[in-house]
């Protein structure tokens, strides 16, 4: 079965390499018939503000970028032409690359966008949003964050799934919908899903507030609670018990260290978009998790999703 049939590139032409690309090489080598667009979001404000040049004079000038750029995507593309994988580029003069890239993937109906990452401070997450965290809020279509290993044969995959919500049908969908999509890519692949769920210590406030309150009865309740919903998920989806891991903790720490200790490849997680001061202050578990992770990330949409850029 054909997953990603058109898939868009993120290209940053302030890097030598693209591992984003090569990802998308990779993927669409495993699946005949893949189409596989780089896409390359150019613009420089000098040119903008040049008062003394007419408006047709600023597009010319503009011309003469994009076609700069044209020829350096056609000459990294080189080594990737292979019979069997579509290669296509689009160059657009945009000041906003995660706007520009959304609205490419709503024109052409992208199934899957690839872009490679890098750290992020802690200034630059509170004062600027970068592109991967508008695109992990905002991107209607799987969106896959690339760092720079390999993924091996035999492989491991690991699914981040919310067991406190079993009982809400929109997490539930969700939750199964990120399996899914992990054995999809497993089969592509040829890796193993594995399952991760974290649970919360006793809250702080209610041990104080309540002196007959027992947090070691509650909190074995809300293990036992979590590790059969887990257990159902798995006996459901043919996962086995020794790939499921339940730890307690922060689900964007228990996340990292479960990747680490399994040596996954990707991990799957679902996000939910937001926006305002929530969205620029407080972070969701995907964009926490994100500078821990060694490995790929691949992150999903609730379906019916609706991303605020429009065309």
């Amino acid at each position: 079965m054909l997953k990603y049939k058109n898939i868009l590139v993120f290209i940053d032409p302030t890097q030598e390499r693209q591992p984003a690309l090569a990802r998308a090489i990779e993927i669409a080598e495993k699946q005949t018939g893949s189409t596989i667009t780089l896409f390359l979001c150019c613009y420089d404000l000098s040119y903008e503000m040049t008062s003394l040049s007419s408006s047709d004079e600023r597009k010319a000038m503009q011309r003469i970028v994009i076609k700069e750029n044209q020829a350096w995507l056609d000459a990294i593309t080189v080594p990737y032409q292979q019979p069997g994988i579509n290669l296509k580029s689009r160059i657009i003069w945009h000041n906003r690359p995660f706007q520009a890239t959304i609205m490419e993937v709503l024109k052409n109906d992208h199934d899957l966008v690839i872009k490679a990452t890098h750290p992020h401070s802690k200034l630059s997450a509170i004062l600027f949003t970068p592109t991967d965290w508008n695109l992990l809020r905002k991107c209607p279509v799987p969106l896959l964050l690339v760092k720079h290993n390999k993924w091996p044969t035999n492989g491991n995959i690991l699914c981040a799934i919310d067991c406190k919500s079993q009982q809400d049908g929109e997490h539930h969908a969700l939750n199964q919908q990120i399996i899914d999509e992990a054995k999809v890519m497993a089969n592509i692949i040829k890796a193993n899903v594995h399952m991760v769920n974290a649970y919360p210590s006793p809250p702080m406030n209610i041990m104080l507030e309540l002196p007959e309150f027992d947090p070691i009865n509650y909190e074995d309740g809300l293990k036992k609670l979590h590790q059969q919903t887990l257990l159902e998920y798995a006996q459901t989806n043919n996962i086995t018990e020794k790939q499921i891991h339940l730890e307690q903790g922060l689900p964007e720490d228990v996340i990292s260290e479960v990747a680490k200790e399994i040596d996954a490849e990707l991990v799957i997680l679902g996000t939910v978009g937001r926006s305002g001061l929530s969205a620029t202050l407080l972070g969701h578990t995907a964009e926490q998790v994100i500078d821990q992770l060694d490995c790929d990330l691949l992150a999903l949409k609730p379906e019916g999703f609706v991303s605020p850029i429009t065309l």
